[in-house]
């Protein structure tokens, strides 16, 4: 029989004081801000499992990739200043994100099919450059759809890039490298689990962007797989929102792969908070839409880029929504597959709804990760219990909006809760107009209209506790 070895109660203490040096050791030197949920989380597993904790912290553990100083505020031009909030514009200028812009048109699309249309389309519209970056590339019609596409204009001699992350696209990463390769698309593996993680393996590129030419932009909340457009083996397609524009949102954009294909080939880091200059505002500020069912269009549509992960000095998206909560006066639309929020952002939310904002979350009833149905328990409850409106969909979400009153809306790749703000990789635009805020409110009210609303009734007893053991990681899932 296999002895396991003694281990004195002094020897036991010093792995737990060792393991806690290398916990303090590491985020010091790094420089890496937690929340102090996650801070104590770390904290708990090096002390309860001293040998296994600061292993898996230092796999793990890392937050940020790049800790560039804050760049000189960014001005929004003073003909542009009327038609954003000042509370919102200043406080990403001051962390060096590039200010918003008028872009020539914009398109939502809340239809699967039209969303997979309207990809293909300005795939095969490049004529010099076209990058395309997404966490999931599936090994099927999608999937086969768009390498495809890319294929066709890497023949035709423009410069392809795909950037896959190596965690979504793990078993699908070389499902078509039959028909890339030859085509000659350059691809690259975003934070490749096997080579020098150097302790970033958590670190995932959630953002979903393509760019054609660097004056055209797709981007949302739809990875590319059938699941996100047309639906699997008869079931219906997930709900989920994506949106193109045409103008300095896309050159942003552009500014941003450009960065993450550098990070993910010898993940030095490399901010594209540097590499994102202000765009010269477009002639006019005109502006008219169009609604329709599930595709709406604008022109003249002032938005901006709101990127936010490891690759910037502050965790951008979680500073401007946390503003957005305080600035709220009348309505905030929350419309997410996942609420795991943290302690902060919740306060701020149970406040807003004391306060007399009319506080509305569509979630799913049951999303595709039950870790994270299981963690948010306790915050929707906290919030039905205020007075908010919390509906519940009878099939998959995962579209991310927010619309704050009838000033800001938000629509990209970000989930509400403490993965997307605080580890991920992420990307969300930005829209001012009030009719693209209306055009998004309409949908987020439309689609809570086909959902079931949450009343706040007390958990049993083994829930709680569930719920409890689940959310004491949390700022993981």
């Amino acid at each position: 029989m296999l002895a396991l070895p003694s281990i004195t109660p002094l020897e036991h203490v010093a792995a737990v004081v060792a393991g806690l040096l290398v916990y303090v050791v590491v985020s010091r030197a790094q420089r890496q801000r937690r929340q102090p949920a996650a801070a104590l989380a770390w904290v708990m597993t090096i002390t309860i499992f001293p040998y296994l904790g600061a292993l898996l912290f230092l796999i793990f553990g890392t937050r940020k990739v790049a800790r560039p100083a804050t760049r000189t505020p960014i001005a929004t031009p003073e003909c542009l200043a009327q038609w954003a909030p000042p509370w919102a514009t200043q406080l990403l200028a001051a962390m060096g994100i590039a200010g918003p812009q008028p872009n020539a048109a914009v398109a939502f699309q809340a239809d699967g099919a039209d969303s997979l249309a309207a990809l293909l389309a300005l795939l095969r519209s490049a004529r010099q450059t076209l990058d395309l970056c997404t966490f999931i590339l599936g090994d099927d019609e999608v999937g086969a759809a768009v390498a495809a596409a890319l294929a066709e204009r890497a023949r035709s001699g423009v410069r392809v890039r795909l950037l896959v992350d190596a965690v979504g696209s793990l078993r699908t990463l070389h499902s078509h490298d039959a028909v890339l390769h030859p085509a000659g698309v350059q691809r690259r593996v975003f934070m490749p689990l096997r080579g020098r993680p150097r302790g970033r393996i958590n670190l995932r590129n959630h953002r979903k962007l393509a760019v054609a030419d660097g004056v055209q932009v797709w981007s949302g909340g739809r990875n590319l797989a059938k699941e996100y457009f047309l639906g699997q083996a008869g079931d219906a397609p997930w709900i989920d929102l994506s949106f193109t524009t045409h103008g300095p949102l896309a050159a942003q954009a552009q500014a941003l792969f450009d960065g993450d294909w550098e990070l993910g080939r010898d993940l030095a880091p490399a901010p594209p908070a540097a590499a994102m200059p202000a765009v010269p505002p477009m002639p006019t500020l005109g502006m008219f839409g169009m609604f329709g069912s599930d595709v709406w269009q604008a022109s003249g549509a002032l938005a901006q880029w709101v990127p936010s992960g490891p690759d910037f000095h502050e965790d951008t998206l979680h500073a401007l929504l946390l503003s957005a909560v305080f600035r709220a006066e009348r309505r905030l639309l929350l419309v997410t597959p996942y609420f795991v929020p943290d302690e902060a952002l919740l306060e701020a939310l149970l406040l807003a709804v004391t306060r007399g904002v009319q506080l509305l979350l569509v979630l799913p009833a049951r999303s595709n990760h039950r870790l994270a149905d299981w963690a948010r328990g306790r915050a929707v409850r906290a919030v039905a219990a205020a007075g908010a409106q919390v509906c519940l969909l009878p099939q998959m979400l995962h579209a991310k909006a927010v619309v704050v009153d009838e000033v800001l809306a938000l629509c990209g790749s970000a989930n509400l809760d403490c993965r997307s703000f605080f580890l991920n990789f992420e990307a969300m635009a930005a829209f001012y107009d009030r009719a693209q805020i209306d055009w998004l409110a309409h949908w987020a009210q439309a689609t809570a209209a086909l959902g079931q609303p949450v009343r706040a009734t007390p958990p049993s007893w083994s829930r709680d506790l569930l719920e409890g053991v689940v959310g004491t990681v949390a700022f993981q899932l």
